[in-house]
């Protein structure tokens, strides 16, 4: 088995097959932070025009040149970016909004020459978007090479390389072989063989090979499917059909036999990226997809402020304001046809022309922690909370996540403190917190909850995370009635999830509670056991799990 690509080995194949097969390959996620090794490596990308999550469809498109149009009195057409045949740069990729990942897809499923994904993302869950990641054949992480592991780019022969593309071959069954390393590592996409046998042509082309070599289909497994799906551990048995007959093993040996064994590509995919990689980009898909996840709060449209969004049709009014250059955009093909006389200058506006401003504000978020204070655990479950609050306080400058502190003990709840961002206020209102007493989970809850739908109605989007051990033995009316209080917990839990509110259950107690994972499920909320978890443990399962 030869062995695999070396880090700078693995940089210099990747762009070697994006210069030789970019429309084949359709592309690179490359994912890198600011810094001399990805500047080394995007100067080695061909010239390309670059785009930012912002771009308008006017911008990738084309669409009616107001100046031009104006200037010449008839309708003028401006090119799109993505109608020309240089690569596309998308500049931080991870935060490529839905709208624009799926116009982008389209595109690459066409006649798109190639994107560059260039993904910033400085925290796990920071990602590209799943529809391009999975159109793009090429992945590079950059986050663990250092500069002295970089060396020179030797990209001379690419001229000679596309020019023996054509002519390349692949082993037999190499697709088959591929399909099935892909199907073993959860990869249900089929563009993810298609795509590992289009790099391993434009590889070959690369090395001068007339057939792709066994060496080469490794190599293109490694940068094309190990980053897609998860790497299975190798079975201590086989648990495959009974063994068949000596006749039959003949028959099935025979059409295999210039095939490259499955277990070797799939060993080879295994060994080829950092251990944790796999572990970063799984926590990253995960935050995507969860609710309230992506550090932000909920996204909002209006018409004030925020991010711009493409204008739409309508009528002024109600605080909405006219976007000037598109409604002249919208109404310049018309002229001809309004004009009563050749000679007229006037430019006709109608309502239908008209198009209003909109944004896309996000609002701010904060996360509720309702924190078990009672009994003789009380001070240290209080310590772990105030660690948590006060470390993500510490990145909240850079967000707009603001916190807030409820304590349950003794037969109530307490707010103690409101939704802030001030570090100093909360160190000050964190210094002294009492605790003992029974468990009133259910007065914990329904805290949270008005909580919740208060800074919901002043415009924030509110996350609760309950740390508790699940031993509510206090109802709301105030008794000490075990039944009860676990019926009003419930009760409260399904009211939580019908209000769309994301919450997290952190089980702190010495053995995991099948309670809590009830309450968590009537919550639908995900179910964390952490029975000896300190303030960075619990900051990190936070941030993992809300995408905080």
């Amino acid at each position: 088995m030869s062995e695999p690509l070396s880090p700078w080995g693995r940089v210099e194949a990747a762009l070697a097959v994006l210069a030789v097969d970019p429309a084949g390959v359709k592309g690179l996620w490359l994912r890198a932070r600011s810094g001399p090794v990805r500047d080394a490596v995007m100067q080695a990308l061909p010239v390309a025009r670059r785009i930012h999550p912002g771009i308008d469809d006017v911008a990738l498109f084309g669409g009616v040149d107001l100046a031009a149009t104006l200037s010449a009195g008839a309708v003028r057409r401006s090119l799109g970016i993505l109608s020309g045949a240089e690569p596309v740069v998308l500049t931080m990729a991870e935060r490529c909004p839905p709208a624009l990942a799926a116009r982008l897809s389209r595109w690459l499923d066409g006649a798109g020459p190639c994107l560059i994904a260039l993904d910033e993302g400085a925290e796990a869950e920071e990602v590209l978007a799943p529809a391009l990641a999975d159109r793009l054949g090429l992945f590079l992480d950059l986050g663990d090479l250092a500069y002295s592991d970089a060396g020179a780019l030797a990209l001379d022969q690419v001229a000679d390389a596309r020019g023996r593309l054509a002519g390349v071959a692949l082993p037999v069954g190499a697709l088959e072989s591929l399909t099935t390393v892909a199907l073993a590592m959860g990869i249900a996409s089929l563009r993810a063989p298609l795509l590992a046998l289009a790099v391993a042509r434009a590889l070959a082309a690369w090395r001068g090979e007339a057939v792709a070599s066994d060496d080469t289909l490794r190599h293109a497994a490694e940068l094309t499917l190990a980053h897609r799906g998860d790497l299975p551990e190798a079975a201590d048995e086989q648990e495959s059909a009974p063994a068949p007959e000596p006749g039959e093993a003949e028959e099935q040996q025979t059409p295999q036999s210039d095939r490259i064994p499955d277990e070797i590509l799939l060993e080879a995919v295994r060994a080829a990226l950092p251990a944790d990689l796999l572990a970063r980009l799984a926590a990253g898909k995960a935050a995507r997809a969860a609710k309230g996840s992506g550090g932000t709060g909920a996204a909002r449209k209006g018409n004030h402020r925020g991010r711009p969004l493409p204008p739409r049709p309508g009528m002024p009014g109600s605080g909405k304001r006219i976007d000037l250059v598109a409604t002249l955009r919208a109404a310049a093909p018309w002229q001809p046809l309004r004009r009563r006389s050749p000679d007229a200058t006037r430019l006709e506006i109608r309502a239908s022309d008209l198009r209003l401003k909109r944004y896309q504000e996000t609002s701010d978020r904060v996360l509720i922690f309702a924190v078990d204070a009672s009994g003789s655990s009380a001070l240290s479950r209080l310590a772990e909370a105030k660690g948590a609050i006060e470390l993500l306080l510490a990145q909240a400058y850079a967000r707009r996540d603001h916190v807030a502190l409820i304590a349950f003990r003794g037969v109530t709840a307490e707010l103690l403190l409101p939704p802030t961002r001030s570090l100093v206020q909360t160190k000050r209102r964190l210094s002294g917190l009492p605790g003992g007493g029974g468990t009133p989970l259910a007065a914990g809850l329904r805290m949270a909850f008005d909580l919740g739908l208060q800074t919901r109605a002043r415009g924030m989007t509110p996350t609760i995370a309950l740390l508790t051990d699940g031993r509510g033995n206090i109802a709301l009316d105030g008794s000490a009635n075990r039944v009860e209080a676990e019926a009003d917990a419930q009760r409260l839990s399904r009211l939580i999830c019908a209000a769309a509110i994301p919450a997290l259950v952190l089980d702190i107690a010495s053995r995991p509670q099948a309670a809590l994972q009830r309450m968590a499920a009537s919550l639908g909320a995900a179910y964390v056991p952490l029975p000896r978890a300190d303030a960075h443990r619990l900051s990190g399962v936070l941030q993992a799990a809300l995408g905080a």
